[in-house]
């Protein structure tokens, strides 16, 4: 059987853009949506042009064989010759971790920030002011603080790939900035103004309602001491 020049192009045409489109969200057992996968190669292809560094993310739905993610990571960036950062999150195991090769990489983002289940510097002295401990007050999280909130059943995917896509462009914003890289298809603070604005307006609430709570504590003790 003949195939014409036209449809072995088409087929050729394809083949390329699908392995393209699978180059950056490198491995998708959770979402299988193409918005999805469209916007992270879309940000991803453009952080390799103008850095030369390969953000790649990974989406499971268990790591195979109770295998601990580090070390499926350490696998699989086997298989990459560029510099590369790798996302990864298992549904099933309800981890997340970020990998980059060379270890140099991790001069251009901060993977303990990323990573953090704090969203906010004001959540985070909310949280040491409660537990009296001011020595780790690390937040900025772009994931977990997503990740943890509750979602109703129809909606789980959409929290998946909303938190995993927020890290992501984390990440890339990051590694352009610190190599001085504009990124046309970066999010963008605004938004981000807006929501901590709002956590900023939240959490000075119930900081100031725990300044209240103390004050009415010293002043009841302050009067029993005065009546003995």
């Amino acid at each position: 059987m003949k195939i014409s020049r036209g449809l072995a192009a088409l087929i050729l045409t394809i083949f390329f853009q699908t392995s393209l489109s699978a180059e950056y969200l490198y491995k998708d057992e959770v979402i299988f949506n193409p918005a999805f996968n469209a916007e992270v190669n879309k940000l991803g292809s453009e952080l390799y042009e103008k850095t030369g560094i390969s953000l790649r993310l990974v989406m499971l739905k268990e790591l195979p064989n109770k295998t601990n993610i580090v070390a499926y990571e350490q696998e699989l960036m086997k298989n990459f010759s560029s510099p590369t950062v790798l996302l990864t999150f298992s549904e099933m195991n309800s981890k997340v971790d970020i990998l980059a090769y060379p270890t140099s990489l991790y001069e251009y983002f901060d993977k303990k920030q990323v990573l953090s289940p704090i969203s906010s510097p004001v959540q985070a002295f909310v949280i040491a002011l409660l537990n009296l401990d001011f020595s780790d007050m690390t937040s900025g999280g772009t994931i977990l603080p997503l990740l943890a909130g509750k979602a109703k059943k129809g909606e789980i995917l959409g929290k998946y790939s909303a938190s995993m896509f927020n890290g992501y462009a984390d990440i890339a914003e990051q590694i352009a900035d610190s190599k001085g890289i504009v990124l046309e298809n970066a999010v963008g603070n605004a938004n981000k103004t807006s929501i901590l604005l709002i956590k900023v307006l939240f959490y000075g609430f119930i900081v100031y309602g725990i300044f209240l709570y103390i004050k009415r504590k010293l002043y009841i003790r302050r009067q029993k001491l005065e009546q003995k």
